[in-house]
């Protein structure tokens, strides 16, 4: 029997496969200060490392090399390269996806592959609780299968 290949695009809802990928400024530009990201062009706002002089602002170069008055990149390319430098095995930063900790993931997955009102998620407790919580939010049902 042959061995089917997984289509991403079976499981994906149809709405999110026609949506266009939003493009910000990083990724038309790669120096300068983004004001319409609303970043600062001073500098990070630490009292103890800028100062005035003359009419001249200067920043500690202990703070401006740390750009917090900078969004990272949103793609987050220097740490995939750096997960990958970790595990080769992974094979390209096209492989390595990042989020703000299991409860986004979750929530991401959930809202792009369930129909609200319509699919159900399927869960084993006793599970992590968020899986709940976030099928209550994106209107997905719930079916329980025990593991003990």
């Amino acid at each position: 029997m042959p061995v089917s290949s997984f289509d991403i695009t079976r499981v994906i809802r149809p709405n999110i496969l026609r949506l266009e990928p939003y493009r910000c400024a990083r990724d038309d530009f790669s120096e300068g200060v983004l004001l319409d990201a609303n970043e600062n062009s001073y500098g990070p706002a630490y009292k103890s490392n800028i100062s005035c002089d003359n009419g001249q602002i200067h920043v500690e170069p202990q703070a401006d090399r740390l750009q917090l008055h900078r969004y990272p990149d949103p793609k987050g390319y220097e740490v995939k390269q750096r997960i990958l430098k970790l595990r080769p095995s992974v094979g390209s930063v096209d492989n390595v996806f990042l989020g703000v900790g299991s409860d986004e993931i979750i929530d991401l997955i959930v809202r792009i592959t369930c129909q609200p009102g319509r699919d159900s998620i399927l869960i084993t407790p006793p599970t992590y609780g968020m899986y709940k919580v976030v099928a209550s939010i994106n209107d997905v049902g719930i079916v329980k299968v025990p593991l003990i």
